[in-house]
């Protein structure tokens, strides 16, 4: 939650709302598309121009009809309501194709229930535009702006007129900034906006049964005592053989690119399926290997049988090594069970994400282990004489040996089981590097 300004794009499908989105924000967050109703969940960033800072969102296309779609309808409701209680609307129109009826019939919704519109006509960099500026006087607003999304013409004085209806000065504004980021990942219908929404206490992600729902990496800050907490939605990811679309795969993307950008992930899965997938296990090593720390979160709880229950032992048995060295909690998001302990975890998580071991206590703890079972490769003795930690969040750990070229996957995950045992690391990745004992040391 923010207390932050609100401004909004805000139009009918296929205006360039996205790409001017895009634009003003900053970092390419919508996708973008050549066709209609790509944008469902409102994409937020929370942006600085001359020292005022508010929160910059993109909304779907709208109408002020009512959609026999479910989904439709619920993307039309929350897009009129933001309209309602954005500090400014950016109302955008597509200035190749003129005046339309669902253009004037936003255009007198506005008038009637927006703080301050900003009508943006998009597109000035085609011809026909120009010719048919004048045509927009007649939707009534007093600020017009022309602008090209795509090669950023008109921006700045869009930005210095943003600027001038927001209720806050420059430098009044200070924006919070997260203190981690914290991303939910999986497949589609796991349950990912029910718990994003749940967590926020309000309808930030549209929920339905419909996979798919969710298209974009959804963000919304989120306090958590002291803390702001940047929760990301994403979209759910399938087996890569049964994503054929080309909008599918964007999706896909994003979800990838919202775990790269990430420091915590939680990973869902339906708990009644009674193990995770190969999808799941991969996207699990994924976030790993990106050098994320990773909450497994089972939702559905409540949908489990005895079958589903047993099934899940016979899994975690199976896959014990991974198991071991994460986080694992059962919730429901029907009931509630359980989901109020999840930003503690989150929390501790964290701490241990960012933990400054002692290098003399690692050193002691790898050199004992040694002397209990000492490494070999290609016939050579494996001798470490110093351990240092050089970097956390991940924690990233030097081990200065003999010869940094025995040092292998295999020599790595026995000294890092070792420091498993002795550290308090759950859902934390583990990254080595390794480096030739000489005479400085």
């Amino acid at each position: 939650m923010s207390n932050l300004p609100s401004v909004i794009i805000f139009g009918r499908m296929n205006v360039g709302k996205s790409t001017l989105f895009n634009r003003l924000a900053k970092r390419e967050k919508s996708i973008v598309m050549d066709y209609s109703g790509v944008t469902r969940d409102f994409i937020s960033d929370q942006v600085a121009w001359y020292g005022v800072s508010f929160i910059f969102t993109d909304t779907g296309g709208v109408s002020i009809h009512k959609s026999e779609d479910p989904l439709t309808e619920q993307v039309r409701l929350r897009a009129l309501q933001c309209a309602r209680e954005a500090s400014v609307v950016l109302f955008v129109v597509d200035g190749t194709v003129g005046i339309t009826l669902s253009d004037q019939e936003l255009a007198k919704w506005l008038h009637k229930n927006a703080k301050e519109v900003i009508l943006i006509v998009n597109k000035i960099d085609v011809h026909v535009t120009q010719e048919r500026l004048h045509e927009f006087d007649r939707l009534g607003f007093k600020r017009i702006i022309t602008v090209s999304a795509t090669h950023g013409t008109g921006i700045e004085l869009l930005q210095d007129s943003v600027i001038a209806l927001l209720p806050h000065k420059a430098g009044e504004s200070v924006a919070a900034q997260p203190v981690m980021n914290v991303v939910f990942l999986g497949k589609p219908n796991v349950g990912k906006s029910s718990l994003m929404n749940m967590l926020l206490q309000e309808e930030r992600s549209i929920v339905s049964d419909i996979p798919g729902t969710t298209r974009e990496a959804v963000t919304a800050p989120l306090q958590f005592y002291a803390q702001t907490i940047a929760l990301t939605d994403t979209a759910g990811v399938r087996r890569k053989r049964s994503v054929s679309e080309p909008l599918e795969e964007l999706m896909v993307k994003s979800s990838m690119q919202a775990v790269r950008q990430s420091d915590i992930a939680l990973l869902l899965v339906d708990a009644s399926q009674g193990r995770l997938s190969d999808q799941e296990l991969k996207l699990a090593f994924y976030v790993f290997e990106q050098g994320k720390a990773l909450i497994i979160v089972l939702n559905k709880e409540d949908l489990m049988d005895v079958q589903a229950k047993e099934s899940w032992k016979f899994h975690r048995d199976e896959y014990k090594f991974l198991y071991d060295k994460l986080e694992v909690r059962f919730i429901s998001c029907k009931s509630g069970k359980n989901v109020n302990k999840l930003l503690s975890l989150i929390t501790k998580v964290w701490q241990r994400y960012h933990t400054k071991l002692s290098d003399s206590q690692l050193t002691s703890t790898c050199k004992q282990a040694l002397m209990h079972r000492p490494l070999y490769r290609q016939g050579q003795l494996i001798r470490l004489y110093r351990v240092e930690q050089i970097k956390t969040a991940p924690p990233t750990i030097k081990l200065v040996v003999s010869n940094e070229k025995l040092v292998g996957e295999r020599e790595q995950a026995y000294l890092e089981h070792v420091l498993r045992k002795a550290y308090d690391l759950l859902s934390i990745p583990v990254c080595f590097v390794a480096e030739t004992f000489s005479e400085r040391y």
